[in-house]
């Protein structure tokens, strides 16, 4: 993800099994909690402390636009990488939170949702090292997004720029999917 994930805070299996119960340590089960809090922490924190900082000084001017960084990952979780989906959940509600709390006082916040956008952070998830092919996960999340591809970074800007600028000056608690239609197809 954008935000980034950690090998040490994902799961090495998508769902436990009875035969898991034998070795807990590729399951939820085998989560380090240092790797689970760092991602968590650079995603939710990392979200959380700089909007601190700028609406600060927005407040002074009287009107304002925060943009955060979500994640698809927020409305449907996907398995092995807990840490991340949690955290872009949190940052979801803080979104939504923040608009109903500094609406008054004239900041808006929003924010965009990502899809699958292959990155450092989930290559290894979603690539196969030796052979630059997707993996099995990779495949699957191809083949669950409609339009049948990762996205590119340009992709984001038409949501961003709408969400910053004046035009959209009555919007605020939202949060936009950029997803390749993701969200919308339900798999059949």
């Amino acid at each position: 993800g954008a935000g980034g994930n950690s090998p040490k805070a994902t799961t090495a299996v998508e769902q436990m099994q009875k035969e898991d119960l034998n070795d807990l340590s590729k399951t939820f089960y085998g989560l380090g909690m240092e790797g689970f809090q760092r991602v968590y922490d650079l995603n939710f924190k990392g979200t959380l402390l700089p909007t601190m900082v700028f609406t600060l000084d927005m407040l002074d001017s009287g009107k304002g636009c925060v943009l955060n960084i979500s994640s698809m990952n927020a409305y449907r979780p996907l398995t092995k990488i807990p840490a991340y989906s949690a955290a872009k959940a949190s940052i979801n509600n803080l979104t939504q939170w923040m608009s109903v709390h500094l609406a008054k006082v004239g900041i808006r916040v929003n924010a965009i949702a990502p899809g699958f956008f292959l990155t450092n952070q989930n290559r290894f998830l979603l690539t196969d090292e030796k052979t630059g092919q997707a993996t099995p996960r990779g495949l699957k999340i191809i083949s669950n997004t409609p339009m049948g591809k990762y996205g590119e970074p340009e992709d984001l800007i038409g949501a961003m720029l709408y969400l910053l600028s004046d035009i959209s000056s009555f919007v605020t608690g939202v949060i936009i999917p950029v997803d390749g239609g993701y969200s919308a197809f339900g798999g059949v």
